[in-house]
Formats: structure tokens, C-alpha cells, sequence
């Protein structure tokens, strides 16, 4: 799998902030290739990712079951995620570059890779 510090993360073109406890997540993509070094498409892998990188952080909601996402991540910690939890965004980068990241809410978050 890939990893934060081999990923580099783009700028996006626009500014989100996430509303109450969704996270704004950059999916990685794991870079397959085969053992004589044939790289395998997007289009051929069977499973969605499920790492990423934290972009942005929500402020939490009002009322007691509402949690600060802060409490528990930060911009650029590197998350599990389910398959196919949140919902898909598109957006451009400041190159002009299509990206798609994730909404996420907290309780789609599995954990925190360290």
C-alpha cells in the first residue's frame, strides 16, 4: 500500500471545511504491479481503497452525541476507512487536475495508521 510521505498531496483549488463530524480524506491508491513489472490499471483493480489522508477536519456538532473530530485526528494523519463508506467528491487542484476525496463521517473512520 502507498504510503502519506510517498503521496503527495494536492492543493485543492477551493477551500472545504467539513460541516460538524465529517473529515475530508484523500484516498490512496496502492500502485499494483506484477512481478515482470507490468503496472495494472485503475480501471483492472477489483477493490476500492480504503487508506487515506486526512485534508480536513469538521468542528463537531451541537448535542451530547455530537463529537469534535479534532479530538481524535489531525490534517495529514493517514486513516482507514471503509470500502465504501462516505461520499465521493470530485474537485480540481490549483494544476487544474481532476481529484477525488472523500466525506467521511467520524464513525466511518476505523482507524489512524501510524
Amino acid at each position: 500500500m502507498a504510503t502519506a510521505a510517498a503521496t503527495k498531496i494536492p492543493q485543492l483549488a477551493v477551500a472545504i471545511q467539513p460541516l460538524g463530524d465529517r473529515v475530508l480524506v484523500l484516498p490512496l491508491e496502492a500502485e499494483q504491479v506484477t512481478a515482470s513489472g507490468i503496472v495494472i490499471p485503475d480501471t483492472a483493480k477489483g477493490d476500492k481503497p480504503h487508506e487515506g489522508v486526512v485534508l480536513a477536519i469538521g468542528n463537531g456538532g451541537v448535542g451530547k452525541d455530537c463529537v469534535n473530530p479534532a479530538d481524535f485526528l489531525k490534517v495529514g494523519d493517514k486513516i482507514l476507512f471503509g470500502k465504501y463508506a462516505g461520499d465521493d467528491v470530485k474537485l480540481k487542484t490549483k494544476d487544474g487536475k481532476d481529484v477525488e476525496v472523500k466525506i467521511l463521517h467520524l464513525d466511518s473512520v476505523l482507524g489512524k495508521i501510524s
